[in-house]
């Protein structure tokens, strides 16, 4: 595969993280992350790389058309993932690393469902691509570069909210996560299925 090919898929997972377009993508890493500090860093990367790894499989299973969702109830069913996530951080009142390993659950759950999100639209340009393989490798690669980098500016944002702002961990986890909440519950009910 050129290097061209790689870099272009690349640069599409990267942009399905990252762009003003993925906001649903972002609340979701939000929610997942709000729960850690920096100090969880090697946790979180294993978390996002669970999302990723189930992003990928139900992307792969379905340029091979192996599955095919309505893509009306797949945009309804990625904003109920992201308030589930949310409002499951709301609950919890231990931030210890055993008390949020439900979070690699719901990682690898709803990365199926996210997955499915962009399945359709790069169904086509996949399934064309004589090297298939390296294209899910490149969009794969890009979506975890993006994911690490969104994951980043989240640890980020933490410290400096609970170093220098004092804000007491479990009030930041409750702000973030009612945010994420409300917005996805507003996404949700505007795109329930008719």
């Amino acid at each position: 595969m050129p290097l061209a090919d790689f870099l272009f898929y690349f640069k599409l997972g990267w942009s399905h993280i990252v762009s003003l377009d993925a906001l649903d993508h972002q609340l979701f890493i939000l929610a997942l992350v709000a729960v850690y500090t920096a100090r969880n860093l090697k946790q979180v990367l294993i978390l996002v790389t669970a999302f990723t790894i189930g992003h990928s499989l139900t992307l792969l299973l379905s340029v091979l058309d192996v599955v095919r969702f309505s893509s009306k109830w797949v945009e309804f069913l990625i904003p109920c993932t992201i308030f589930i996530t949310a409002l499951s951080n709301l609950f919890k009142k231990d931030f210890s690393a055993k008390a949020v390993n439900t979070n690699y659950y719901l990682a690898l759950f709803f990365g199926l469902i996210h997955g499915m999100g962009f399945a359709n639209s790069v169904r086509m340009m996949l399934a064309k691509d004589q090297n298939m393989g390296w294209g899910l490798f490149g969009f794969n690669l890009g979506l975890e570069v993006g994911q690490v980098f969104f994951v980043i500016i989240i640890l980020a944002l933490t410290w400096f909210a609970l170093s220098f702002l004092k804000i007491k961990r479990r009030e930041w986890v409750i702000f973030l996560s009612a945010a994420v909440f409300s917005l996805a519950l507003q996404m949700a009910l505007e795109r329930i299925p008719n």
